[in-house]
């Protein structure tokens, strides 16, 4: 099925489809690793394979197959490191020192299937892994250095981490919209854009394409973070895998909470199209970018 004619009953698929393979390829890429604690090994292990969405893996293969008309070893092996820097965020930001969650992906947290240090080491261990894959599994020395530096500013201490500080400190606290944007761009979409950009890196695209892949993943992640928050106090732990009304109970500055559910959803809607806009030099080649967009938002977990 080509990506470039999916509906969005198509992308379901599609997204079914990929997920197998994102899973062996994390499980084999921990298996190869020699000199792993067996207890760090099983609980890295444990942590990869809950049953995530791989959404920033499959905007990695889709965005390189959309700029050189086919996913490649290098996509895979990006892929795989964003899914890594992705989870051990997970598993720090479930800390108690953190969000203080007992839920993750349906699953207990790291910290309470085996115990906080283990957690931590286990984040730190994830995270350094997927640096060491794109020095040592990217077959073009120039390609590595940038997919190395995208990955380091999105996740580093000026993006997520700066997002993560600036969550905790806008708990208890009324927020505005532009602190809320701010936590939700350095939070989450950083990632999503970088995602997106290192499918275009492995991809060998051009810089206009990187910078409208950029743009793109940019608004998706900040329509996917308004979903969520939507979700959190609308959806059951059941449905969402973790513990709903978490944002409420930490007194957390939402956009629900800043702006109600309807003015969320309008917001929501606004950035897949600007996601969508972003797009339009690729022509029909995009359509499965394009029906993510959407999807995102409508999802319920």
């Amino acid at each position: 099925m080509p990506v470039s004619n999916a509906s969005s009953s198509d992308l379901r698929t599609l997204m079914h489809n990929k997920l197998p393979a994102i899973n062996e390829l994390l499980e084999q890429l921990v298996a190869e690793q020699s000199g792993i604690p067996d207890d760090l090994r099983t609980a890295m292990v444990y942590t990869l394979s809950a049953p995530g969405k791989r959404i920033r893996s499959m905007l990695v293969l889709w965005c390189c197959e959309l700029v050189s008309g086919r996913e490649n070893s290098n996509a895979r092996i990006a892929a795989a490191a964003v899914e890594m820097v992705h989870t051990y965020s997970l598993v720090h930001d479930d800390l108690p020192a953190m969000d203080d969650d007992d839920l993750r992906r349906g699953r207990p947290t790291c910290h309470k299937a085996f115990d906080e240090a283990t957690a931590i080491l286990t984040g730190d261990a994830l995270l350094t892994l997927a640096f060491e894959l794109l020095a040592e599994r990217i077959d073009d020395a120039a390609v590595a250095i940038a997919l190395v530096r995208e990955l380091a500013q999105a996740a580093g201490a000026a993006g997520m981490i700066a997002g993560q500080v600036a969550d905790l400190k806008a708990e208890n606290t009324e927020g505005n919209l532009e602190s809320l944007e701010y936590i939700h761009i350095h939070k989450t979409a950083k990632m999503f854009g970088c995602a997106a950009v290192m499918g275009g890196l492995c991809g060998h695209a051009d810089r206009e394409q990187l910078d409208a892949l950029a743009r793109y993943g940019l608004k998706i992640g900040l329509g996917f973070q308004i979903a969520d928050d939507i979700l959190d106090v609308s959806a059951s732990s059941e449905q969402l895998g973790k513990t709903a009304g978490k944002d409420l109970k930490a007194a957390k500055c939402t956009y629900p909470a800043l702006l109600g559910i309807e003015r969320s959803k309008a917001l929501e809607r606004q950035l897949a199209d600007e996601a969508i806009a972003a797009l339009e030099s690729f022509g029909p080649g995009a359509d499965v970018l394009r029906q993510l967009a959407f999807a995102l938002l409508d999802r319920e977990k």
